[in-house]
Order: C-alpha cells, then structure tokens, then sequence
C-alpha cells in the first residue's frame, strides 16, 4: 500500500520544524521526513541531535498510534527513548520510520531509524509508548 498523509491537521510542532508525516496502515509504519536546512543544524553544521530525537519521536509514537488503528489518532505518550547517533547529516532529506518490536494492548515497543537520502543510517532509536485513556482523542479514535 502507498504512504498516506494522516487526514487530519497536523501539530503546530510539525509545521514549526518543517517535516511532514506519512504512514502505512498496512505495515503499521509511521515516517517523518525533513528537508535539511540552516534551521535544523547545530555549530558544526550537522543536522541538531535534537531535530533528529524529534523525528525519531514522533514517527514512533505515531508508529505505536497506528497498531491500535490505521488512522494513527489513538493517544500515546513516550516512556522511554533511547538515540544513538550514527553519522552527521548536512543537507537533503532525512526521514524516520518506526516499527513495533512489541508490547501489548496499552504498552508498545517501537524501534525507529533514521536515514539519508541515500539510506546511511544517521541515528536509530528503541522507545516505550504507554496509550492514554479517557481523552477526547481516544474517544474518537
């Protein structure tokens, strides 16, 4: 199945940073890409550990969203993340995509990588999504 924009309006956070969200229901696969610019680098000109631990975040979270339902609006928050940096990105795309290693109905394990244009892995991260009960989101999921 193709990646699918979600259809609903995106986080001022999203918009702020300059990524975009895609996902695959099927897969249960969530991805975040960014188009590097001046903005996103730290002092030494790479992409800002920061950025990087964001992408990595939200394309897990959305990831953990997606096993509960194929439009990624179940509500889940971030236990744990762990990054580990790989290599340095300066310029082009970069895009994270998470994957459920485990867990069960309220707590998810999803690994994410983060990759360039040309696939060289830059950071990968293993995280713990807990779902959140009783919002106005989970009821609407």
């Amino acid at each position: 199945m193709p990646l699918v924009r979600p259809d609903r309006p995106l986080l001022p956070l999203f918009e702020a940073m300059g990524y975009g969200v895609e996902f695959d229901p099927d897969a249960i696969e969530a991805h975040c890409a960014l188009e590097i610019s001046s903005l996103h680098l730290n002092r030494q000109g790479g992409l800002h550990g920061g950025v990087a631990a964001t992408l990595l975040d939200t394309a897990s979270g959305i990831t953990a969203s997606l096993s509960c339902d194929p439009r990624g609006t179940t509500p889940f928050l971030t236990l744990s993340l762990n990054v580990n940096y790989m290599a340095v990105a300066r310029h082009g795309r970069v895009r994270a995509t998470g994957r459920i290693t485990g867990g069960g109905g309220t707590t998810k394990f999803v690994s994410c990588d983060l990759r360039d244009e040309t696939g060289r892995l830059i950071a990968a991260s293993t995280g713990v999504f807990k779902r959140v009960r009783g919002t106005a989101l989970e009821d609407a999921a």
